[in-house]
């Protein structure tokens, strides 16, 4: 049993807890993304396609940081760091099938592409930061103002493409 992962945050990896895992780009600079994930008591599990970003990226450099919300409290969190010390696509489909089975509540992952090689990744935790605390209430938090509380439906521009060439 890892001793890092401190016991009163343990049950941030049995609820459907997204983490955002970053990676480092070949040219050092950050890159987060959001992944289901697993604790095996020793090692944190995510699972992804081999080929995608975050697959080269720790293939390249095994260093990693994940951040898990508690999604009951988003004032509650774990964030680990350590190395991916183990990639292997042994078990990978039954694992992403499970992973679905917690955050979909399917049995089966609906989104498998053809042609798409599952991967799974454990990440041997090295250090971790907590905040806030198992069953403490808000309460002692300020209310955001009616402004900020009230949500306005509104459309996001088309994202541009870098323009290339001379104008």
């Amino acid at each position: 049993m890892s001793s890092v992962i401190p016991e009163k945050y343990r049950d941030l990896f049995q609820k459907r807890a997204f983490a955002n895992l970053g990676t480092l780009m070949p040219n050092g600079s950050p890159q987060v993304t959001p992944v289901w994930c697993d604790f095996d008591g020793e090692h944190i599990i995510f699972n992804s396609a081999k080929g995608r970003q975050k697959d080269k990226n720790v293939r390249r450099d095994p260093r990693v940081a994940m951040t898990l919300m508690d999604p009951e409290n988003p004032y509650r969190y774990l964030e680990i760091r350590g190395r991916v010390v183990e990639i292997t696509e042994d078990g990978a489909s039954a694992h992403i099938d499970k992973m679905a089975k917690k955050y979909l509540g399917v049995d089966k992952y609906p989104y498998s592409q053809p042609g798409e090689v599952r991967v799974i990744y454990k990440v041997k935790p090295e250090h971790t930061t907590v905040m806030g605390e198992a069953g403490r209430s808000n309460s002692h938090l300020q209310p955001l103002p009616p402004r900020l509380r009230q949500r306005q439906p509104h459309a996001c521009p088309p994202a541009r493409r870098p323009q290339t060439g001379t104008p």
